[in-house]
Parts: structure tokens; sequence; C-alpha cells
């Protein structure tokens, strides 16, 4: 107890509690600032109006930015999900039976290193004969396959820590290989699976290329391309992007929070064993 106090009491716990709150809260606050702002005070420099401006709150909550804010939260989510079932099988191969040898786990991250750009014109036109381009599936399928690699190599290395042993022990009982992945290493990767789910959902949220190109009509559109519309004329309302970006960081930072807890713990398993 005596420790615990200590520690709440600690000046640099609190200077350094102090800059990550600023850090985080502050560009928020001045981006609720702006979204309140008339045209003449987001360029004045002025960080605080005298006359908030709400209209601003209505007019993109009456444009397509409620959509695109939903659309990107089913692709996200569905591709999240799509690629922790393929990274699974995927992760355990490469750990347990050395699938590939040294060479595949590299060779899976090579093209999540690329520049995206250079997967447009062939993602572009293979949708096209699978006719899902400008959908919402189609998009969420393009978001799976782009982040398996590095899901297949963050499972990898929470694969490699769980004990071999189990699994022996459930070919024992007489397990086939798939119900041992699924009754045994998957509820034990459990915390694993909702954190990298959490990264890889994230990831999708916040992807602006791809989206731009595969997703053309306004049903489609997911938030980050919806908001780069409100740049296109001559003189931006700094107010309403400001609003309409305001709106689109609530799902993140509420899924943070929210999971914040599984987040951290699946990121830490294996840490402490």
């Amino acid at each position: 107890m005596t420790e615990r106090v200590r520690r709440r009491s600690s000046p640099l716990a609190l200077a350094v509690l102090g800059v990550a709150l600023s850090a985080t809260v502050v560009p928020l606050l001045y981006l609720f600032s702006v979204s309140l702002m008339g045209r003449g005070e987001t360029v004045s420099g002025v960080l605080w109006t005298t006359d908030p401006q709400w209209a601003n709150w209505g007019d993109v909550l009456g444009s397509n930015i409620p959509r695109s804010i939903l659309n990107s939260l089913l692709a996200a989510l569905g591709g999240a999900a799509v690629t922790l079932v393929l990274a699974l099988p995927g992760a355990w191969a490469v750990a347990r039976y050395r699938t590939g040898g040294r060479t595949l786990g590299a060779t899976l991250m090579s093209p999540w290193l690329l520049p995206p750009i250079v997967a447009v014109v062939p993602l572009l036109t293979l949708l096209r004969i699978l006719h899902l381009n400008n959908s919402l599936v189609g998009l969420t399928l393009v978001y799976a396959l782009a982040n398996l690699p590095v899901a297949v190599w963050l499972l990898e290395g929470f694969v490699r820590r769980l004990p071999s042993e189990l699994e022996e022990a459930a070919r024992i009982d007489g397990a086939s290989e798939f119900r041992t992945l699924a009754a045994v290493i998957a509820p034990l990767l459990a915390p694993s699976l909702v954190a990298i789910g959490i990264i890889v959902a994230i990831l999708n949220y916040n992807e602006f290329l791809l989206a731009t190109f595969l997703t053309q009509s306004a049903d489609t559109q997911t938030f980050p391309v919806a908001l780069s519309l409100f740049y296109g004329d001559r003189t931006p309302h700094f107010g309403k992007i400001a609003a309409a970006a305001f709106i689109g960081v609530i799902p993140v930072f509420a899924s943070a929070v929210f999971f914040q807890r599984w987040l951290v713990g699946g990121l830490t398993q294996g840490a402490v064993r």
C-alpha cells in the first residue's frame, strides 16, 4: 500500500502522465474548437471562438460523413475478421511445422512493405473480373488480404510461446489438426487475436489510397475518402472539415478506450510466462 502511494505521488510519473495527456487531449480540444469557428476565425489564429458555429456540425451530420463512417467500420471490422481467420492457421503452420522454412516470413512481409499504389491496378482489374468493383465486399476482401502478412507475422510469435505439449496431448486424445487448432490453440490465443484484430481494424479504418481507387460512389466511400472531398472547394471551410474529422475519430478513440484491457493484455501475452 505504501509503495502504491509513493508511486502515485512521484513527480516524474506525474510529469510524464501530464505530457502524455496533453499530447493526446490538446489536439482534440483544438480540433473541437476549430469545428465551432466560422470561415474568418479559422484563418485568424484564435484558439477558441466567442461565437460557436454549431451549424458546422449540422451540415456535416447532414452530409455523407455518417454513411462513410459506417462504411469504414463495416470494411474495417469485416476485413479484420477475415484476416484473423486466415492468419491463425497460417501462423500455426509457420511456427509449428516450419512451413516455408526461414524465408517464408520475409516473403510474406515483403508485399506489405511496398507502397500500396503498386497494387492498385491489379486489384482494380481483379475486382472488376469478380464483379466486386466499387463495393464494400470487394474493399473488405482487399483489406483482409492487405494486412494478412502483418497479422501472420505478429501471431507467429505468440504461437511459438505456447507449449507444444498441449497440442501433443490433444493429438494423443484423438483430436484432428483442425480441432486442435480450433479448440486448443485459438482459445489460448484469444487475447492476442483480439489485440491484433484491433490493430488491423484501425489500419483498415484509416486506409485512404486503396479506398480512393476502389470505391467511387457515395454509397461505398469510406470516411477518409469522404473527408478528403471537403477540400474540393477553392476556399475550404476548415470549420466543417474539423467537425467531420472530430466525428470520424470518435469510433477510433472509443474502441481504443473500450478495448484497452484486451489490447494491452493481448500484446503482453507470453511476456510474463
